[in-house]
């Protein structure tokens, strides 16, 4: 299938850098009902929904793995984006052509030097676009704690934020927003999304319609930031991302499917892992192991009946998917309306919930 197919025209200005206050003030595109379009906001969600629906959510929690180093006299920027073991991470590396094998980068934020850092790692191997293979220098345990000093939340590229040479670093509040309110297992190197809307007080009013929640873990990689850069779908490469279904979510998910409730995706990630796991009779089995199923047209989905995500960027993947969902004119037709409307797109943008038209 031609990429071409999934551009369209954004206007810069419609893209979010922060998100909406509180979080479930954001706007809703409700497209649940055939060939219909209705202007909601995120706490009409409740509203929207059904009492037995099954909400599935995705409850990784983002590590702030941006880092900014010194190699020489070059500066890099380094976003990791998936684990070899407790201290070696492939990575995705800003001035990458300046690093060797062996070479050490020293990491620093606003207040720390490189000449005062105590974090550094080294350069095992360059491995074209896969990027580079990187060793920290500390051990395990020590990790988490240094990037939570020196790291700050790999952002997508689209939001720009300072560096900390410019003294400012610390502007935005992204290691609170850039994080679901359910976020509980650590990996993931970009934010699920459609999950940031999700405040206290509406998980209260699903509690009251009688709405169920399933969680699973799927560890989002920065690969989901990567553009489509082949011409055609069957040569693109999905980066692996490691995911988790316990037997008790897949319990809860089938007993739903034969009752006849529906499922609904909370986001891109629930959906692709949900499906990564599911038969061709439509039954979940427990997961536990890496997926990189690409999801395009014509795909037939054996899970969900309905999805929540934000808006996505042209010719990605996640567009992609949500054509797949619902179809190509349905969701051209839907972004032609939000961004006539003024809808705020990408990562801390406004939702929208989707209909699956195209199951099993």
């Amino acid at each position: 299938m031609q990429v071409d197919i999934f551009d369209f025209d954004l206007d810069r200005r419609l893209i979010a850098d922060k998100p909406a206050s509180p979080r479930d003030t954001s706007r809703l595109l409700d497209l649940t009902e055939d060939g219909a379009i209705h202007d909601r906001h995120f706490y009409d969600l409740p509203d929207i929904l059904q009492k037995g629906d099954v909400l599935v959510f995705n409850d990784t929690k983002v590590i702030p793995a941006r880092l900014y180093g010194r190699r020489g006299e070059a500066l890099v920027e380094v976003t990791l984006y998936h684990p070899i073991d407790g201290l070696s991470w492939m990575s995705f590396v800003k001035n990458a052509k300046r690093l060797r094998p062996d070479d050490t980068i020293t990491f620093y934020t606003d207040t720390i030097s490189p000449e005062n850092s105590r974090f550094s790692a080294r350069v095992i191997s360059k491995q074209g676009e896969d990027g580079i293979e990187l060793r920290f220098n500390c051990t395990a345990p020590e990790l988490g704690k240094l990037l939570e000093t020196y790291g700050a939340m790999p952002l997508p590229p689209y939001i720009k934020r300072d560096k900390p040479s410019a003294g400012l670093w610390n502007k935005y509040n992204d290691k609170e927003d850039y994080q679901t309110v359910y976020a509980r297992h650590e990996g993931a190197v970009a934010a699920p999304t459609a999950g940031l809307h999700f405040t206290d007080r509406v998980f209260k009013a699903l509690e009251q319609k009688g709405v169920e929640k399933v969680f699973l873990t799927l560890h989002v990689g920065a690969g989901t930031f990567l553009p489509v850069k082949v011409a055609d779908t069957k040569d693109h490469k999905m980066h692996a991302e490691y995911g988790i279904i316990t037997p008790e979510a897949c319990e809860a998910v089938n007993r739903a499917k034969k009752e006849g409730r529906r499922i609904i995706a909370v986001g891109t990630t629930s959906l692709r892992l949900l499906e990564s796991a599911a038969d061709d009779t439509g039954t979940l089995h427990p997961f536990t192991g890496e997926t990189d199923i690409f999801i395009t047209p014509g795909y037939k989905f054996k899970i969900i009946d309905l999805m929540i995500t934000n808006f996505h960027l042209p010719k990605s993947t996640l567009f992609m998917l949500i054509c797949a969902v619902a179809g190509i004119d349905r969701m051209k037709q839907a972004y032609a309306h939000a961004m006539r409307e003024g809808y705020r797109f990408y990562s801390y943008g406004d939702s929208s919930i989707i209909k699956c038209v195209n199951k099993i």
